[in-house]
This record gives structure tokens, C-alpha cells and sequence, in this order.
């Protein structure tokens, strides 16, 4: 059975279980998503499901992606993702919703973190700092030596330091469903899920479980 979503974030909250706990819930509004393409690996040399998700008015898509959607008389929809998956049972124009989840299933959220612009290494990469004693008063938040001296007399490539921090793919995984609500189209994951409220979020069945 194909088990894959897109939605986006609404929350969190808390859910107490049968023992009194209180667990910590995101709040995912997944689905109703459409089966906009199906590529199998004889036509496209791979396998894979796309959906579309929310639907927008006509004027917000482009000529080329009504074109895509108008052949099997689907919604116009703003977002098209692909899922690699070898269970194709599933036809163009079919609906996903989120009963395609149980309750105790195990997912990967993939989402956009959170942009902080330009960012220091200390707040980036979590350094250390130098020490604030013996005069220097203005090194507590500075990173450092990161080169040698003569050999190789530069940085290397990659080395962390100051940059743009966030606003990049992130994969949460394996978080366990706690809540499944087919007539709102909610879906409730134990833990946190990358991204603002309002983000876009791909659902898909956990990988490492």
C-alpha cells in the first residue's frame, strides 16, 4: 500500500496518553492530496507517485501546469511532489488521505528549517568561544584560528565558521503517529517537525524503522 503525504504544519501541542504522560505533538493539516502522475521505470527508468496538494484558483498556476493537471480532470494544485516508492497500486486522479497512517506507525517529516540569516559560528555550529579573561573582553564569541600557519597558509574548503544559518531541507525521522483525523485531515506526530507554522511538509513512511 503507497503511504505518502504532503501537508503543512499547523502546531504543536501536548496529548496525554493512557499512563498520564504528556507527550509533544505536532499538528500536520495532510491531505487531501491528488495522484497527479505515476512514472514507472519502463517509461521513465524509475518508479515513483506524484501528488499534488492544495488547490488554488486557475489564475495562481501557469499555462504549463494546468496542461499537467487537465488531461485527468484534476483541481488546480499549488504544490507537486514526487515519492519514490515500487508500490504503484494506485490510479491518476485517486485521493490520499491521511487514514493511509495508523496510529503507532512510524514516519520521516521532511520540511524547510527555520531561516536565521547571517549567523555566527558560536550560534551556528555551537563553538566554544575564547576565554574572557586576561584583556581579552571582545573574544567570547569569536571562533578562533581556523588555518595553520605557513603549510598550507589558508583555510581549507568546508571549515565552519560565520554564514547564512538555516532555510534548508530537514529530515525528522522516525516519529511515531499519535493522532489520525480523517474528517479534518489531521495528522499528530510525537516530537517536533522542521519548519515554520504554515510550512510545507512531505510525509512519508520511515525509512530506518
Amino acid at each position: 500500500m503507497f503511504k505518502g503525504l504532503i501537508g503543512k504544519k499547523i502546531g504543536m501541542t501536548q496529548i496525554f496518553d493512557e499512563s498520564g504522560a504528556a507527550l509533544p505533538v505536532t499538528v500536520i493539516e495532510a491531505g487531501p492530496c491528488f495522484v497527479t502522475q505515476i512514472r514507472t521505470t519502463t517509461t521513465e527508468g524509475y518508479s515513483s507517485v506524484q501528488l499534488g496538494f492544495g488547490e488554488v484558483k486557475k489564475k495562481r498556476l501557469t499555462s504549463g501546469q494546468l496542461g499537467h493537471l487537465k488531461p485527468n480532470q484534476l483541481p488546480p494544485l499549488k504544490f507537486l511532489r514526487e515519492f519514490p516508492t515500487k508500490d504503484l497500486e494506485v490510479t491518476v486522479g485517486e485521493q490520499v488521505k491521511v487514514d493511509v497512517f495508523a496510529v503507532g506507525e512510524k514516519v520521516d517529516v521532511i520540511g524547510t528549517s527555520k531561516g536565521r540569516g547571517f549567523a555566527g559560528a558560536v550560534k551556528r555550529y555551537g563553538f566554544k568561544g575564547g576565554p574572557k579573561t586576561h584583556g581579552q573582553s571582545d573574544r567570547l564569541r569569536a571562533p578562533g584560528s581556523r588555518g595553520s600557519g605557513t603549510t598550507p597558509g589558508r583555510v581549507f574548503k568546508g571549515a565552519r565558521g560565520p554564514g547564512h544559518m538555516g532555510n534548508v531541507r530537514v529530515t525528522a525521522q522516525n516519529l511515531i503517529v499519535i493522532l489520525v483525523d480523517p474528517e479534518r485531515n489531521l495528522l499528530g506526530v510525537c516530537g517536533s517537525v522542521p519548519g515554520a507554522r504554515g510550512g510545507l511538509l512531505v510525509i512519508k513512511e520511515a525509512r530506518k524503522q
